[in-house]
């Protein structure tokens, strides 16, 4: 049987999920193990909140208690319940914001971050300081849309690449998509400001490929 990752939405818009299965599906190929989009039932409309957050963790934890994979990708940009989960599974566990910042500066000197709402800034920040890689951040621009705007093929675009130009302008070098709601503007994105933009979930989806591969015996 081909090795199985799942992809985990930990939000309830359908439309969210929706997104990220469509920014994977050209990682499908013969010999690479499988991408299962799956959403987390129960959890809040976006994770918005500390308290949105810390909510999923549990049910997270359960999820991969009871689903084995070969990896697991937590497909918010606030990595939710990751080093939880790292706890329940010996599987590896990728967070999306971690991913993509890890493919920005494999890219570019410094990056902008396109941030979901203002709230998401404070728990970006701090996984930049754990990275230790503060100093290669060029700025945060929050759009401060609801996940169904976001979502929408058009609605957002224009806030989207005044936020990337904007990041530009300041200096970053490339630019990270801060929600996964964002995953189909991605091209749209990169055309509109002409430095390289990365999509987390896609960020983290190669980087859970690689291990699986990698562990591969023979």
């Amino acid at each position: 049987m081909p090795e199985r990752i799942l992809v985990v939405n930990p939000n309830s818009t359908a439309s969210c999920t929706v997104g990220i299965e469509a920014a994977l599906s050209g990682f499908g190929a013969p010999g690479l193990p499988r991408l299962e989009v799956v959403q987390l039932e129960g959890g809040p409309p976006a994770v918005v909140t500390w308290r949105d957050w810390f909510s999923v963790a549990e049910p997270l934890c359960r999820l991969a208690e009871r689903e084995a994979a070969d990896a697991y990708v937590v497909a918010c940009v606030s990595d939710p319940g990751v080093d939880a989960m790292r706890t329940v599974t010996r599987a590896p566990v990728f967070g999306p914001f971690r991913s993509a910042i890890a493919a920005a500066l494999a890219r570019a000197d410094r990056v902008g971050i396109i941030a979901f709402a203002t709230p998401s800034i404070q728990r970006q920040r701090r996984s930049l300081a754990a990275m230790g890689v503060e100093a290669r951040v060029a700025g945060h621009v929050p759009l401060n849309l609801p996940m169904d705007t976001l979502t929408d093929p058009a609605a957002p675009r224009e806030a989207l690449f005044a936020a990337a130009r904007q990041l530009v302008a300041q200096g970053a070098e490339a630019v990270v998509l801060g929600c996964a709601g964002m995953a189909g503007h991605r091209a749209a994105v990169e055309h509109a400001c002409g430095v390289p933009v990365i999509e987390p979930c896609q960020a983290a989806a190669a980087l859970a490929i690689q291990a699986v591969v990698a562990a591969r015996k023979g």
